[in-house]
């Protein structure tokens, strides 16, 4: 498994709107692997894969192959810079959903067009030290935090503007059976979806029935909207929503609630806030595990969504199923995902691709 892409992957900065490091990574990645390549509008990247052998299906918009759309968001959750105060610190507004209680105290990167510059991020009020008892008890509000760069007013305000972005600035960690980033949703999926090509590409020798499109999607953290414009470009027959999802099997959280389990394979989502799944889409891509001995789990998700529903509902519509990769302490800087079950996503796609009619 190439842990040193997905590294890198995690470690880039972009959050909706501001996916283009991203975006630029993953073009420097996929040379060979599709027949074409492109950027919408929008900054969604469009790759495409031609059908290479004679297609047993039919495409809903001609007499060609099948349309496969697999739809992986490069955009993290992050913040833009919304105000600088006349002492230098930056006050920020969220891009993508964030729990106040895990912000404190960390340290972060803003990126600017001179550069990018290393800062601490903490909510205003007392330290521990001078705190009444009420004091302790408050959650401040995402609006009370701000930024820290460690310079004078005057070169803060040279170098930084309104509108600037500001990601978490945490290392990639490998632990021995789990992998821990920020950023995890969902440069996960971008890792997937180019290894499951790649490997793919290798073990059929490239053939496949239909016409396989991935899209490196924008904006998903904000409410699909790179995935929206992009499924209405390419009409596709058949989506996949290519994601993370909850790995709740962690201490505090009743089993009912887990999602899914770390070691248990990887997700087949039949049921999201956003999206119910096609039941036979979903039982074909359990036989395609079965049939390759592919670890999988059927899960459900009350809250939360993915860029399948976008598909799924964008122009006649389509048949669309979600495969996920359970992940814990989701939207924080330690979400963790367990290597066996990335490897069980890689796995699955990349066969279930390969038989697609």
């Amino acid at each position: 498994m190439n842990i040193d892409l997905l590294a890198r992957l995690c470690e880039v900065p972009g959050i909706p709107g501001r996916e283009e490091r991203v975006r630029k990574l993953i073009e420097n990645e996929i040379g060979g692997l599709f027949d074409d390549v492109h950027t919408d509008p929008m900054g969604s990247m469009i790759c495409s894969r031609n059908a290479t052998k004679k297609p047993t299906g039919k495409s809903k918009s001609s007499n060609g192959p099948t349309r496969v759309l697999i739809a992986a968001h490069m955009d993290e959750i992050g913040f833009y810079v919304r105000h600088i105060d006349d002492n230098g610190f930056l006050w920020l507004n969220p891009a993508g959903g964030f729990d106040a209680r895990n912000l404190f105290s960390r340290r972060v990167l803003v990126c600017c067009d001179g550069g990018d510059y290393v800062g601490v991020m903490n909510p205003g009020g007392k330290p521990i030290h001078i705190a009444s008892e009420e004091d302790k008890k408050k959650i401040p509000q995402l609006s009370e935090f701000f930024v820290d760069l460690g310079m004078t007013d005057k070169d803060v305000k040279k170098k930084v503007k309104v509108g600037d972005y500001v990601v978490m600035h945490e290392p990639f960690l490998e632990q021995p059976t789990k992998l821990v980033s920020k950023a995890l949703d969902n440069r996960i999926a971008c890792f997937v979806a180019i290894e499951a090509v790649r490997k793919m590409k290798k073990n059929a020798q490239g053939k496949h029935a239909a016409d396989i499109i991935v899209g490196f999607t924008v904006q998903e953290e904000v409410g699909l909207r790179g995935a929206t414009t992009v499924a209405n470009r390419v009409g596709a027959d058949i989506g996949i929503g290519l994601d993370t999802t909850l790995a709740c099997d962690t201490p505090g959280v009743p089993d009912t609630e887990r999602v899914t389990k770390h070691g248990e394979g990887v997700g087949i989502m039949v049921q999201d806030s956003s999206m119910i799944g096609d039941y036979r889409l979903s039982d074909e891509l359990c036989k395609v595990a079965e049939k390759n001995k592919i670890k999988y789990q059927r899960c459900i998700l009350a809250r939360g969504g993915q860029d399948g529903a976008a598909i799924q509902r964008s122009g006649m519509g389509a048949r669309c199923a979600a495969v996920v990769c359970g992940t814990r302490y989701i939207h924080t800087v330690t979400e963790s995902i367990d290597k066996n079950d990335l490897q069980d996503t890689i796995d699955l796609m990349a066969a279930w691709m390969s038989t697609v009619k």
